[in-house]
């Protein structure tokens, strides 16, 4: 392994390629293999997404290879619900690899304005899968907005498109270094200002996580559900997205049943029955786009101790 990788550092690499492959080589057992998923991943984005979506023209061709190669990563497609693997040697399953968390505006806006670098490590309670589970931030005021890969495969997306967050580094600098005409660079307050927007529209931030990068953060996504990905593997049963471990309560005394929370709600969690909005559990993931599109203040956006933690890293800096 190390020959492969002294080979890599003869070719003529992108600075930020040889800084992703210098975080990597930071990580027990880091492979070749990590780093080339990793490269395909940031590198060709579109084609991964739009290929993992079934929006690529190459779709039906390359559907089977990349199947393939997970399978050879040890990853299993099909058993979406398995929580962690067998053994050191078993299957992982998808999610398990590659997953958000959701989160509130506020939560989202104070990742966004964290000011320090951060380094927290397997949380495992708030990030509840068998891999890429931490918190690690190397210059977070370093940000990109990169034109949304499952929006930009869609043949009549969502707009805006530059709306996925790429925080940090080594990942900020490399999607700039390959995406220069898709991406620009923007200071903590004008990603907070996307975020806002986002949010105005009805649209759920997620903190993403991927085994391919680094096995941890790397980007806030601000995802709607006809485009996202995730959200419609989620929606299908993969379970992709992460409470934000928060649940919307209903003030019953205020709802007139006028269906407004019901249609904005991207997780299809909320169903007006009579006059009265009601929310099932199972299905609310605590993004809280209800307490904004309700005019009449019926929601409350509350923490449940049953659910996995809020990602707020001043409480989970605290504990670590």
């Amino acid at each position: 392994m190390k020959k492969i990788f002294a080979a890599l550092d003869k070719l003529p690499l992108k600075p930020s390629t040889r800084e992703f492959i210098r975080e990597g080589k930071k990580l027990p057992g880091y492979t070749f293999l990590d780093f080339l998923h990793g490269y395909v991943y940031g590198r060709w984005p579109y084609l991964y997404i739009g290929v993992g979506t079934g929006h690529h023209p190459l779709s039906k061709i390359l559907q089977p290879l990349g199947g393939f190669l997970l399978r050879v990563l040890g990853i299993d497609l099909q058993d979406g619900k398995e929580a962690e693997p067998k053994d050191p040697g078993g299957k992982s399953s998808f999610a398990d690899t590659y997953h958000g968390k959701v989160m509130p505006l506020q939560t989202a806006k104070g990742l966004i304005h964290v000011g320090r670098e951060i380094s927290l490590n397997n949380l495992e309670r708030v990030i509840p899968y068998a891999f890429a589970k931490d918190l690690i931030l190397r210059q977070p005021e370093h940000i990109v907005a990169l034109e949304c890969p499952c929006r930009s495969v869609r043949s009549n997306p969502c707009l805006p498109l530059d709306v996925c967050l790429i925080m940090g580094e080594p990942f900020a600098s490399f999607v700039a270094d390959h995406h220069p005409r898709r991406s620009r660079w923007v200071s903590p307050e004008e990603a907070a200002s996307i975020l806002e927007e986002e949010h105005r529209r009805g649209h759920v931030h997620h903190a993403f996580f991927k085994d391919a990068m680094l096995g941890r953060f790397y980007a806030i996504c601000n995802c709607c559900s006809c485009c996202c990905g995730a959200m419609n593997a989620h929606r299908n049963g993969t379970p992709m997205l992460a409470s934000s471990g928060y649940r919307c309560r209903v003030q019953e005394d205020l709802c007139t049943g006028c269906g407004s929370c019901a249609d904005a709600c991207p997780f299809q969690a909320i169903t007006v029955r009579g006059k009265t909005a009601q929310v099932d559990p199972d299905l609310c993931l605590g993004c809280g786009v209800c307490v904004e599109r309700c005019g009449h203040g019926v929601f409350l956006l509350e923490q449940d101790r049953s659910l996995p933690p809020p990602l707020e890293f001043k409480e989970l800096s605290g504990k670590n």
